[in-house]
């Protein structure tokens, strides 16, 4: 687009989404005042463009991300740009939990739209500094070279930039190679797993009585407890294999994640332990380690990633994260609703923590698929 490949995407994404939230932030500029059935749908509809911005640019700076990781010489920088990202993430989620509620105590909520609509309008300003140069026509095939751990060799095809069937050519020839398709399907198979996480709000709103400002506090909490395991990953995990790191963190988190039973059935009050004080405490050591468990997934889809396709395979494999964390919800929404979980009816609660809490293990049977790339630290894979 206009002669590059990131830098006008990212552009003309951070104008929309700005434009999008600044309709709603100041009422569509009272060009709906007529049309009051309108406003709703229009309301719906800029929202939903707003986050399509946003997932956008997101793909476009994994890209540039995955970019920088594969390109760069220097152990230190290659290694450190996943966690720079997704610990300034963190950040972000940590500001977004203070200032949320707050705004809204002192502004109306479209007050707080227009401010918001500043965030992509700096994105689209940043991406100007991009360091990136313009395409010509003798740039429109490249190479995609993916290695096959499992034939010691690199298949190298040519795959176009004009249009979509080169994309997708190009896509297909990369996820076909064993060493793409069998971390993608254990990371599928890594999320996919039920969660018991609906029907636990409820319990914490219906039977603990806790309400909006203190779940926000938890919210901030458990944001501060992932910057920490960001760290915590970077001091003293790097050295170690993806593998091992996957497989003792899925290990250690599932007697952590059955402490709950004891809030489930109050047993926690007769230690003393107040209910606000374990939901802190069970809370903050979770996020530590899913922080500690998702970062490796990230250096392992980055490194997966062939010239050429960078933004599009690792947003593919993102996708499939996301999708079977999805998948995962669903699969709890109907055990809640198998089980007679409702948001009075809390019986066999402890029964559905119990079972989305084990069936968290199974994946692990599934682990030789990282033999081929997961065997290996990042540190290991930088050098």
């Amino acid at each position: 687009l206009w002669g590059y490949r990131r830098r006008s995407y990212l552009i003309l994404a951070g104008l929309t989404g700005c434009l999008s939230y600044s309709l709603v932030g100041h009422e569509f500029w009272g060009i709906l005042d007529g049309h009051p059935d309108a406003i709703i749908p229009g309301t719906v509809a800029s929202l939903v463009l707003s986050s399509a911005c946003i997932a956008f640019s997101d793909v476009v700076a994994d890209g540039i991300v995955v970019q920088k990781t594969r390109d760069s010489n220097d152990p230190k920088i290659a290694g450190g740009l996943q966690s720079l990202c997704w610990g300034s993430a963190a950040i972000g989620g940590l500001l977004s939990a203070y200032f949320s509620g707050s705004l809204l105590e002192v502004m109306k909520p479209q007050e707080v739209f227009s401010i918001t609509a500043i965030l992509p309008f700096c994105v689209a300003s940043i991406a100007l500094l991009i360091d990136e140069k313009p395409l010509t026509k003798s740039d429109d095939a490249f190479e995609l070279t993916v290695n096959d751990g499992e034939e010691e060799a690199a298949t190298t095809v040519i795959a176009s930039n004009d249009g979509v069937k080169g994309q997708i050519d190009a896509l297909w020839n990369a996820i076909k190679q064993p060493s793409i398709y069998k971390p993608a399907l254990f990371l599928f198979l890594w999320q996919s797993t039920p969660t018991s996480d609906g029907a636990f709000l409820f319990f914490m709103t219906e039977d603990l009585k806790f309400g909006p400002e203190f779940l926000g506090r938890v919210r901030l909490v458990t944001a501060v407890a992932s910057l920490f395991g960001v760290w915590l990953y970077n001091q003293y995990l790097k050295t170690r294999p993806i593998k091992d790191i996957l497989f003792w963190s899925s290990i250690i988190s599932t007697p952590l994640g059955l402490l709950n039973l004891l809030l489930i059935s109050h047993v926690n009050r007769d230690l003393g332990i107040p209910d606000t004080w374990f939901v802190f405490g069970d809370d903050v050591v979770l996020s530590i380690l899913g922080e500690i468990a998702f970062l490796p997934t990230l250096v392992l889809a980055a490194r997966l990633c062939p010239p050429g396709v960078e933004a599009v395979l690792f947003a593919t494999l993102m996708s499939i994260n996301n999708g079977a964390g999805t998948l995962g919800t669903e699969f709890g929404a109907l055990l809640t609703k198998w089980l007679g979980v409702t948001e009075s009816n809390f019986d066999n609660l402890a029964l559905l923590s119990i079972i989305c809490n084990l069936s968290s293990l199974y994946p692990l049977l599934f682990i030789g698929f990282l033999d081929e790339v997961g065997s290996v630290s990042e540190q290991d894979i930088e050098n």
